[in-house]
């Protein structure tokens, strides 16, 4: 039986790049694929890491995944940019977007940004770091087509849309220093990390998932089975209406779909996302802003502690605490997702050998 490995980041990234190379992409789109994937991973969100990497070889190898591809300008007016994905890797996808965006919103002072038919972007929250590190507030919307829903509307016993992710970054207010990076799925949970608990053999908490039938349950297999039970929106009806704006932002007005029956058919992840990206600066002027948001920040974490708990964090820092953690103890990967990791690797042409030895293991 294979065990449970841990791998250091540079190792893990290389072990992605190899296969992402095997799979057919070229060299810069295999490194922001490992680049993108494996920070997920060290950010804490294994869901959205490296465990991955076998639906995105699969839908390569079956075409429904266009490797090499580009993103598409498909519309400028100006502060508004339409652009088509082509289904090509999210990574690569989403990068280009926000590079547009972030041109633009420099130019023009904001920029929405109306990005259809990608293939699964990943973590939202790295397009909303994109957004920070250039000093830009940014706002992102995303729904899922493409595959079956996968969460049930409030007051709903089966499922009618996907986990439709909400993120809002907002840069650093000096040099240096850390951004606001709220990154969140409109789920209870997003639906990797039900795949996680389900391949460490770990329960899903109480009032997480209901069954096919819509009784609760605590059994991620429930989402894998046929029929298929559903996540509940958190927030009981907060949650779904946000889920509910981010479908029809994300679908309906980028041009791409809104999840129904007839957008499932292709079976395979495919992401639309409405950003709205902003110059700080060309609002209440660059000081104003800094000034209030780091006086409020400060001011919110200076909160006692609660008993049993850490003290106040803002959006982003479980993340950067997970880093510094993983950067220098490596990054765990349970024993089956390393496993469908080497077989990934087996059917594109890397040996269990080459991808373990990549990864620095025996």
């Amino acid at each position: 039986m294979a065990a449970n490995v841990t791998v250091m980041p540079d190792k893990l990234r290389a072990a992605v790049r190899h296969i992402c190379l095997a799979g057919g992409s070229n060299e810069r789109e295999a490194v922001l694929v490992a680049d993108n994937l494996v920070l997920a991973n060290l950010s804490g969100h294994d869901s959205h890491g490296v465990g991955m990497l076998p639906q995105y070889i699969l839908a390569a190898v079956e075409k429904r995944l266009v490797v090499n591809q580009s993103v598409r300008v498909t519309g400028d007016a100006g502060a508004i940019l339409n652009l088509d994905g082509g289904m090509g890797y999210g990574q690569v996808i989403g990068h280009e977007a926000m590079e547009l965006g972030i041109r633009r919103a420099r130019e023009a002072g904001a920029c929405i940004v109306s990005l259809r038919d990608s293939h699964h972007i990943g973590r939202i929250g790295h397009w909303g770091e994109q957004c920070a590190a250039a000093g830009l507030v940014s706002m992102h919307y995303v729904n899922v087509v493409g595959r079956p829903a996968l969460v049930a509307p409030f007051g709903g016993s089966d499922a009618r849309f996907a986990t439709n992710p909400y993120c809002c970054a907002i840069p650093a207010t000096e040099p240096g220093g850390e951004p606001i990076v709220l990154d969140m799925a409109t789920s209870m949970i997003a639906m990797g990390k039900v795949r996680v608990a389900m391949n460490k053999g770990e329960t899903i908490a109480p009032g997480t998932l209901i069954d096919a039938k819509g009784n609760p349950t605590t059994d991620p297999k429930t989402m894998f089975n046929s029929p298929i039970g559903a996540i509940l929106t958190f927030g009981e009806h907060k949650g779904y209406g946000l889920a509910v704006i981010a479908e029809l932002l994300a679908g309906a007005f980028t041009g791409g779909n809104t999840m129904k029956p007839d957008a499932w058919a292709k079976n395979t992840i495919t992401n639309n996302m409405f950003s709205v990206i902003v110059d700080p600066a060309k609002l209440g002027g660059a000081d104003s802003w800094r000034r209030e948001t780091a006086a409020f920040v400060d001011f919110v974490k200076a909160s006692p502690k609660a008993p049993g708990s850490d003290g106040v964090q803002v959006a982003g820092e479980p993340e950067r605490r997970y880093r510094a953690k993983r950067n220098h103890d490596g990054i765990p990967v349970d024993a089956t997702t390393w496993s469908e990791i080497v077989a990934t690797g087996e059917s594109v042409g890397v040996s269990a050998s080459q991808t373990n030895a990549a990864a620095g293991l025996k």
